[in-house]
């Protein structure tokens, strides 16, 4: 006769196994006098997919508040928005000298 032996084993421990997320960053675009609107709406539609309409919205309100967020993201990403958004180049709409892009930061979305 064959009996199943159980041994003793270690205790189940309870695990906290949610997903820690890590906290979303906004990327700002910072007004200047040196870009036109249109290069502001092209900017957004070739970097973040932005319509026409929205991009439009988004220059007004840098242009009137200095300043707008464009994206909240991982840090990671925002870091790489940011970067592609200082690596744009100049205004080609631009009737002044414009020589570079337009300036952009990151910070915590609280």
């Amino acid at each position: 006769m064959s009996d199943t032996i159980t041994l003793p084993g270690r205790p189940e421990v309870e695990r906290d196994e949610r997903t820690r997320r890590q906290p979303p960053y906004n990327v700002i675009l910072h007004n200047d006098d040196d870009h036109t609107f249109e290069y502001v709406i092209v900017m957004l539609n070739q970097l973040f997919g932005y319509p026409p309409e929205k991009g439009y919205e988004m220059a007004k309100e840098v242009h009137l508040n200095g300043r707008v967020i464009v994206l909240t993201t991982s840090k990671e990403h925002a870091e790489l928005k940011r970067d592609q958004i200082h690596a744009f180049g100049p205004d080609p709409f631009s009737s002044k000298d414009c020589k570079g892009s337009m300036s952009a930061s990151i910070e915590p979305a609280y």
